[in-house]
């Protein structure tokens, strides 16, 4: 069987690409929080697109994987787990580690660029001799 070559993904103007609703966030603490996505990449490994989201507040959790964000527009904060704020607003970029849990609230529409990738699985330990 021939594999095709890879290629490159391109879509430029990120901040006005047309994204698929979702639907309503499946972890919604406060408001009516509404997800829409643009998948540009998406393999066995991760997979890398376009996000947004309606104001609300919710419950986040990385379990397996871990997320490089940058945001491009809309306003709000990431609390996480120990009470560290983290502010959500254009430039902003950040990544949560396989782990991290926390609570999100979206004050202005939020539209970032992410990639999620999958953490290793450890080996067993194994036992002496």
């Amino acid at each position: 069987m021939i594999m095709p070559d890879p290629s490159i993904v391109y879509e430029a103007g990120p901040e006005t690409l047309a994204l698929t609703v979702r639907g309503r966030h499946s972890s919604v603490l406060e408001g009516d929080p509404v997800e829409s996505v643009h998948v540009l990449h998406g393999d066995a490994g991760g997979r890398s697109g376009v996000w947004e989201c309606t104001p609300g507040r919710f419950e986040s959790a990385r379990n397996g994987d871990t997320e490089l964000m940058h945001f491009l527009s809309g306003e709000g904060s990431i609390t996480s787990a120990d009470g560290t704020i983290h502010e959500i607003r254009p430039g902003v970029v950040l990544v949560a580690p396989d782990g991290w849990q926390g609570t999100w609230e979206i004050r202005k529409t939020v539209r970032k660029v992410y990639t999620i990738w999958r953490t290793p699985e450890k080996p067993a330990p194994t036992s002496p001799p």
